[in-house]
């Protein structure tokens, strides 16, 4: 018998930490969403979840390519009826 406990496997939605803010930018256009995302994360403290929301197909490059670049993590990205849902964790 081992004493290691089995890995965690991936969150379920309900397990998964809520947002710490939600950010509405469906309808705005590049950079906007980006934009919002970073005026948040500079707002929040370390471990913040915030949620984007983004109509802009350009959003599913500039998000990504950005948190990578910050430092930070995405921790989901799902894509919605007409938008996508970005949830990012603030780092530091």
């Amino acid at each position: 018998m081992s004493d290691e406990s089995p890995a965690p496997g991936p969150k379920t939605p309900d397990e998964r930490p809520p947002a710490t803010r939600v950010v509405d930018a469906r309808g705005a256009w590049c950079p906007g969403p980006l934009m919002e995302l970073i005026a948040a994360i500079q707002e929040e403290s370390p471990g913040a979840h915030i949620e984007v929301l983004s109509s802009d197909q350009g959003s599913r490059q500039d998000i990504p390519m950005w948190v990578q670049k910050a430092g930070h993590e995405l921790v989901r990205m799902d894509k919605e009826n007409g938008f996508d849902r970005y949830v990012v964790r603030k780092t530091h």
